[in-house]
């Protein structure tokens, strides 16, 4: 056979890594797999409506593609296995035949034949799917590389330039690397600032939330400018004493996109150094608040607070609540990690927040249920009867779910145990020690074995005659 010309061959190859971002190597591999399923295809249309089809998945496995780049074409080889009498010519070929061209040849050896077809026999159906196999192989790479670059990456904040808008997200252009060829990204509207301003070619820092490894037509990456993982990669950037590991950055609650537009987005970061010279929120400040300035310029005028944590809870939940002045805070249910803070009155809303963003906020940095009381009219004894009612409900709901849970452990182990006693009086082919060896063959039966099959063919015989 003949090589099959693909004029521009050589293009072709070079226009598609240059559109999909991918080397030259990857897209020959690529176009190899889609000519070798169209070729699959060809010779199956001769089997349609047959009802013995003799290809099974494995049937091609020895069918290759071969390039010839100076020529610009392309050719369908097959290796073949030489033997005395051929049963598969797809895969076997005969010692006679072989002797024609090749004395020394041996029974055993592979021999690799051109068997392309011509291209007019190729047929639409066969090219069709050369197209599509192509383009899904394509995107495969596309995906592959994508993970393979970005799934590792030690710095997860990457510049990002806006490219475009698909419905309410906005795609955006990343790369892993100066030098690296920019891939698209798409950032949601639950992970975007309200104070953004996402014009054309725009720049921004975004955090790298998922790598997707769906298939799927859009961008694969999932970048986010919401997630607290920003706030610290900001901050890290900012203040050499987090860099040199002086100061740590212990929890970060964040609320990017608040539940109303009248409440502007907010983050609550607490902080600890190692050493005790060192002020850790002095330190994330800056003089004359130059460090956090840049990370609020960065975040377009998010409210930021850091505080100081603390190992204790009391003190911990009371800067949390800055920057309104406490006058006590009670750990009501320490076990249900819950306490009542109470302020006074003009400290009230400030402790609050507007629409409660403050305490909600100081809640997640601290893991405590935080309930702002009026110091002016907190009644003690009554707030105390009523936590103890929540106490009991709380005790008794963790004791209906313990005896829930002792309940299943003790069905599964009767139901083990009744298992076990069925396959000891009925035991499985799966619990034969012998399970899963080679079958006997009728040599390998037990004389005793062949004797009871003679007889029980001689009853049949006999039954039989009688009827």
């Amino acid at each position: 056979m003949a090589l099959v010309i693909l004029p521009g061959l050589n293009n072709l190859i070079e226009d598609i890594s240059e559109e999909k971002k991918l080397p030259p190597h990857v897209v020959e591999s690529a176009l190899r797999e889609a000519l070798l399923k169209g070729y699959e295809k060809y010779r199956k249309t001769f089997y349609i409506g047959v009802k013995e089809d003799p290809f099974d998945e494995e049937y091609f496995s020895n069918f290759d593609v071969g390039f010839d780049l100076e020529e610009e074409g392309y050719r369908i080889l097959s290796s073949k296995i030489i033997v005395e009498n051929v049963e598969s010519e797809d895969h076997q070929i005969s010692l006679q035949e072989v002797k024609q061209v090749a004395d020394d040849a041996q029974i055993g050896d592979t021999v690799v034949l051109d068997v392309t077809p011509e291209k007019e026999d190729f047929g639409r159906m066969a090219a069709s799917t050369t197209k599509q196999v192509l383009a899904q192989k394509l995107r495969d790479q596309q995906r592959k590389m994508i993970q393979e670059e970005f799934a590792d990456l030690e710095d997860p904040v990457l510049t990002a330039r806006v490219i475009r808008f698909e419905r309410q997200s906005v795609i955006m252009g990343v790369s892993s690397g100066i030098g690296r060829p920019e891939v698209e990204a798409e950032l949601p509207k639950r992970d975007q600032l309200p104070n953004d301003n996402y014009r054309a070619n725009a720049t921004f820092k975004v955090f790298l939330k998922e790598v997707s490894e769906v298939a799927r037509k859009g961008p694969q990456l999932f970048v986010s400018r919401a997630n607290a993982g920003l706030v610290v990669y900001l901050f890290e950037n900012e203040v050499p004493e987090i860099q040199e590991g002086t100061v740590k950055i212990v929890a970060v609650s964040r609320e990017a996109n608040p539940p109303s537009r009248a409440v502007g987005p907010r983050t609550k970061v607490a902080v600890d150094s190692i050493e005790r010279e060192v002020d850790p929120v002095g330190a994330c400040i800056g003089a004359r608040g130059a460090r956090i300035q840049q990370v609020v310029n960065e975040l377009r005028g998010e409210k930021i607070d850091v505080i100081k944590w603390s190992s204790d809870p009391i003190q911990y939940i009371l800067n949390s609540l800055s920057p309104a002045k406490v006058d006590l805070v009670r750990l009501v249910d320490p076990e249900g990690q819950h306490a009542h803070v109470l302020v006074p009155p003009d400290q009230l809303s400030l402790a609050i927040g507007r629409e409660g963003q403050n305490v909600r906020l100081a809640a997640r940095l601290t893991g405590w249920k935080i309930d702002v009381k009026n110091s002016h009219e907190y009644d003690q004894e009554a707030e105390d009867s009523a936590v103890a009612e929540l106490i009991v409900q709380r005790e008794e709901e963790e004791n209906l779910q313990r005896e829930a849970e002792q309940r299943l452990e003790a069905e599964q182990a009767e139901r083990a145990a009744e298992d076990k006693r069925l396959r000891e009086l009925y035991p499985l082919p799966e619990d034969d020690e012998e399970y899963g060896d080679e079958r006997y063959d009728e040599e390998t039966l037990s004389e005793n074995d062949q004797t009871e099959n003679l007889k029980q063919e001689e009853l049949l015989s006999k039954e039989e005659n009688t009827r």
